[in-house]
C-alpha cells in the first residue's frame, strides 16, 4: 500500500519536507481556495502538482472534490453544478491526477461531541457522546420532531443535563462548546459551509439542513445515481477513479438521509453504476463506528472496488457512544484490513487518519482529528504492520513455489 498523507495546502504548519523525512509518499489535498461548486482550473491544478513533486512526492489522491449540496438534494441548478464538476474532473485527469475522494454525505460532513476527550495517558483524541449529540439536536438546534429519533432513556439524560447547566450557570458554555464542536469546527475547514465567525451558526445550520425537506433515502440514493451516472463518461475519458467515504459516523443524523452507512448500503452504489470507476474509499474507521459493521469482512468483499484506504479504528462504547482507538487496537482490526489489501490490492493509496493530539499537537492550531505526532505515530505502526504482512505474503508465495 502506498503511505500517503491529507495535506491542506502551503499554509499547512505541517510542510512537506517534514513528510518527505517520516516516510511519506504520496500526498491527500485539494484546492482549498477554490469555493465550493467552482470549475477547478487547469493551471491551479499543475501548479500545486509541481509544487509538491518538488519535495520528491506526488498528488495521489484529491480529497476532496466537493459535491455541492444541490447535487446532493438534487435542487434547480444540479446539472450546471455537475458540468463544472465534470470540467474539474477532465482538468485533474488531463493533469495526471486520477483518484478523487468524496462524500455524499447531506449537510453534515463528520460528527464529533468532543475534539480533545483526555486519554490516561494525556493525550486526547476525537469523541462522539451520544447524549450530547441528542442535548444539541433537541436544545440547541430545537430541531421540530427530533425526540422521535431517540430512546427515553437518552432524552431523559439529556434533559438531565439541560437542567444540571442551568443550575450551574454553564449553559451559555456548554452550548458554544457544542455548537463549535458540532457546527463550526467539523464542518468549516472541510466543505467551507459554515466558517470560522459565523455571527449565527445555529440559524445558517437550520438553512442548510431545511434544504432536504422531503429528501429520504431513496431521494438521496436516486441523487447519487443520477450524479455518478453523468461523470461515469468523463471518468472512463480520463481513467477517473472516484471514491465515496463511509457515512461519519455510519447512522441517521438529525433526520438526514445517510446512505453509505453498511454492506447493504455499499452493494447498493456499486451495482447501481456498476462501472469500475465508481468505488470505494475504505475508511475503516467510520464504518467501525457503526456497531452493524464487520470491517475485516467488508475489506475482504469491497477490497476490488476500492480505490483508497484511509486506516483508522474506534471503540463503541455498550452506551453507544464512540472513541477512536489506538491503530492497533479497536474494531477495525487493521491488521487484518491491511493483510486484505496488501493482498489483493498491494499499491492502493492509503493514509492514516484522526490521531491523538500529543507531544504538544494540542498548541499548533492543527485541524481537528489531523495531528501531527499522533498521526505519525499512526503511520509508524501501519508502516510496520505493512512490512510485517509483506513478509508474509512473501514466505507464503516462496513456499508455494518450492
Amino acid at each position: 500500500m502506498k503511505k500517503t498523507w491529507r495535506w491542506f495546502g502551503k499554509n499547512d504548519s505541517i510542510t512537506l519536507p517534514m513528510l518527505r523525512q517520516i516516510g511519506v509518499e504520496g500526498i491527500v489535498t485539494a484546492l482549498h481556495s477554490i469555493p465550493n461548486g467552482e470549475v477547478w482550473p487547469y493551471e491551479e491544478i499543475v501548479e500545486m502538482k509541481r509544487y509538491i513533486e518538488s519535495y520528491g512526492l506526488e498528488w495521489s489522491v484529491v480529497e476532496s472534490l466537493p459535491v455541492s449540496e444541490a447535487i446532493k438534494y438534487g435542487g434547480p441548478e444540479r446539472d450546471a453544478l455537475i458540468e463544472r464538476y465534470k470540467q474539474s474532473l477532465a482538468n485533474l485527469g488531463r493533469a495526471g491526477i486520477h483518484c478523487i475522494c468524496y462524500n455524499f454525505m447531506p449537510v453534515l460532513d463528520w460528527a464529533r461531541t468532543e475534539l480533545d476527550h483526555p486519554w490516561a495517558d494525556g493525550s486526547t483524541s476525537l469523541y462522539f457522546n451520544r447524549v450530547k449529540f441528542v442535548y444539541f439536536d433537541k436544545y440547541i438546534l430545537q430541531r421540530e420532531g427530533c425526540d422521535a429519533d431517540y430512546p427515553a432513556a437518552e432524552l431523559e439524560a439529556a434533559a438531565q443535563m439541560h437542567a444540571k447547566a442551568l443550575s450551574e450557570g454553564t449553559l451559555e458554555a456548554l452550548h458554544a462548546q457544542l455548537t463549535d464542536t458540532i457546527i463550526v469546527k467539523t464542518q468549516g475547514f472541510v466543505n467551507g459551509n459554515i466558517s470560522e465567525g459565523e455571527a449565527n451558526p445555529v440559524a445558517h445550520f437550520r438553512q442548510l439542513l431545511s434544504l432536504y425537506d422531503g429528501i429520504g433515502r431513496e431521494e438521496l440514493r436516486a441523487n447519487m445515481k443520477y450524479f455518478l451516472e453523468a461523470i461515469m463518461p468523463v471518468c472512463d475519458e480520463w481513467e477517473m477513479d472516484m471514491c465515496v467515504h463511509p457515512d461519519d459516523p455510519p447512522m441517521q443524523l438529525l433526520g438526514l438521509p445517510r446512505i453509505v452507512t453498511c454492506d447493504d448500503d455499499i452493494e447498493w452504489f456499486l451495482d447501481a453504476v456498476p462501472n469500475p470507476h465508481n468505488g470505494l474509499t475504505f475508511c475503516c474507521g467510520s464504518l467501525s463506528a457503526g456497531a452493524q459493521n464487520n470491517v475485516p469482512a467488508l475489506a475482504e468483499k469491497y477490497c476490488k472496488r476500492t480505490h483508497f484506504v484511509h486506516l483508522r479504528s474506534t471503540d463503541v462504547l455498550p452506551n453507544g457512544d464512540f472513541i477512536e482507538a489506538d491503530h492497533l487496537r479497536g474494531r477495525a482490526h487493521l491488521i487484518e484490513v491491511v493483510r486484505t489489501f496488501e493482498r489483493e490490492r498491494p499499491n492502493v493509496p492509503m493514509r492514516v487518519d484522526h490521531g491523538r493530539c500529543m507531544l504538544g499537537d494540542e498548541s499548533k492550531g492543527y485541524n481537528a482529528g489531523y495531528s501531527f505526532h499522533g498521526r505519525m505515530m499512526g503511520l509508524a505502526q501501519m508502516d510496520g504492520v505493512m512490512a510485517v504482512v509483506r513478509d508474509e505474503l512473501r514466505n507464503k508465495a516462496e513456499t508455494a513455489n518450492k
